[in-house]
């Protein structure tokens, strides 16, 4: 059966070892609001939900939805593999300086430009051009049935995310 939102809330609250009343304050809300929240006689504020989710480790769609988001690479078995020509390749880079890039490239774009010999990397802008990412090799392990979170770097405060979904 599936949970909640009020019952997502009060198992997320309880992993992270915190109580009621401490998950209000670092929310600026009552203990009574999450309470209520906790047994869905009220659901959090729009405006509340991203500081919520943030506060409990998770998304506000993990929330929402009770679909955990795929935070590791998987392989996933050949008679359940998405279509290829479905898959969206995500490049998330947050950098130190304050510049943030999302690129959301569907695969069979991504094959495009590797045969016309156009820089995939060069999507991220240059902190994600400087990593010399193999590109071929990305596809060919997506093609093999490899999704998830297949690259993450740390490099000099950068942090870069390379996800196929």
């Amino acid at each position: 059966m599936k949970k909640t939102l009020g019952e997502r809330i009060a198992e997320k609250r309880k992993a992270k070892g915190l109580k009621q009343d401490e998950l209000a304050e670092m929310l600026g809300v009552s203990a009574q609001a999450v309470s209520k929240w906790e047994n869905d006689v009220s659901c959090p504020d729009i405006m509340t939900l991203p500081l919520l989710a943030e506060k409990l480790g998770c998304t506000v769609d993990e929330l929402l939805t009770g679909k955990e988001e795929q935070k590791d690479a998987v392989l996933v078995p050949e008679g359940e593999r998405k279509d290829f020509e479905r898959l969206v390749l995500r490049i998330i880079v947050n950098g130190s300086d304050g510049e943030r890039v999302r690129v959301n490239l569907p695969l069979p774009l991504i094959k495009v430009f590797i045969e016309s010999g156009i820089s995939v990397g060069s999507m991220g802008g240059e902190k994600l051009n400087g990593l010399n990412i193999d590109w071929n090799a990305i596809v060919c392990m997506i093609e093999q049935g490899v999704v998830g979170k297949l690259v993450e770097v740390d490099d000099g405060g950068d942090h870069v995310e390379i996800v196929v979904e």
